[in-house]
């Protein structure tokens, strides 16, 4: 784990403004609902109790962290005015330690309502328990695949096109992208209802300064992990060169390797910009990033022109 990771979860006591021990809940209106039907499979145990944390960023802006996620849930944010039929499944970022619910989550689903876009926010289990071949986020990517298949298996009734079901994450949200991009043949839990039977599959992706895609000591190589294939959905990047946390390269193996099996792929990489930003407004032009996500995404058919 990386030692910068993050002023988002290991140093954030500092900066700490209060804590909900009953841990993170959304906005009037909204109902956070469990993935599975009943206990998570291969539960693994968590330091104490779900916990919601409300701090302050390097530069004075207040965002939500939530720590002992052990019952995953989604959030389903409907669209405000017109229904393109859309849906986006939204990772926060958070190291696989903890959620940045808030400047990662429901403020992406904000962005996606306004525009049209059904917004699902997964609550995925942290901490990272590494178990099994798949060690970076095991437990994590089998609450991703589910949530994709859920959304897909009630696609009909909360009007979404099965066809246009996207991803998108930040930091190790932006590695579940990747993972859950690469990973949706074969579920790495036993199936548990019809929504299993559905294809678990993105048919697009966006990830912003995405992690654990690049190791260190492999050179320019992709983690192996991440089998990147021809059906390896429409893959959107976005990454700062002066990024503390998750180095550029992340990005730019994945692109490499998505180019090379002929994915549909377009990367953004700016000088400046850092980490952990969201669509919080910053100096640089880094925050123009969304209304760039919103052209590919007219380019590759999701939405209306």
């Amino acid at each position: 784990m990386k030692p910068l990771i993050f002023a988002l979860c290991a140093v954030i006591a500092s900066g700490s403004l209060d804590a909900q021990a009953d841990g993170w809940q959304p906005s009037p209106g909204h109902a956070q609902v469990p993935i599975w039907p009943g206990p998570a499979p291969h539960a693994q145990p968590v330091p104490g109790p779900e916990q919601a944390t409300n701090l302050l960023s390097s530069a004075g802006e207040p965002w939500a962290a939530v720590y002992n996620v052990s019952e995953p849930t989604m959030t389903v944010y409907s669209p405000k005015g017109t229904n393109t039929g859309v849906a986006v499944v939204v990772f926060p970022g958070g190291g696989y330690l903890c959620l940045a619910m808030g400047i990662e989550g429901t403020e992406i689903c904000d962005w996606l309502t306004a525009r049209g876009i059904t917004a699902v926010l997964l609550k995925y289990r942290v901490p990272v328990t590494r178990v099994g071949p798949y060690e970076e986020s095991p437990l994590a990517l089998e609450d991703a695949q589910r949530t994709v298949g859920l959304v897909r298996f009630h696609a009909a009734g909360w009007q979404i096109d099965p066809h246009k079901i996207g991803v998108i994450g930040f930091s190790a949200g932006g590695h579940m992208v990747a993972a859950v991009s690469t990973h949706f043949d074969k579920r790495l839990y036993p199936p548990v209802d019809a929504a299993d039977q559905e294809s678990c599959r993105p048919d697009f992706a966006i990830a912003l300064y995405p992690g654990h895609l690049w190791k260190p000591s492999a050179n320019l190589k992709l983690n192996p992990n991440i089998p990147v294939t021809t059906n390896t959905p429409p893959t959107f990047l976005v990454q700062a060169e002066n990024d503390p946390v998750d180095n550029v390269n992340n990005s730019l193996v994945y692109y490499l390797a998505l180019k090379q099996a002929g994915v549909p792929a377009e990367l953004h990489l700016y000088a400046q910009g850092g980490h952990g930003f969201g669509l919080r407004r910053t100096k640089f032009p880094i925050t123009g990033w969304p209304r760039l996500a919103e052209t590919w995404l007219r380019t590759i058919g999701m939405i209306p022109d």
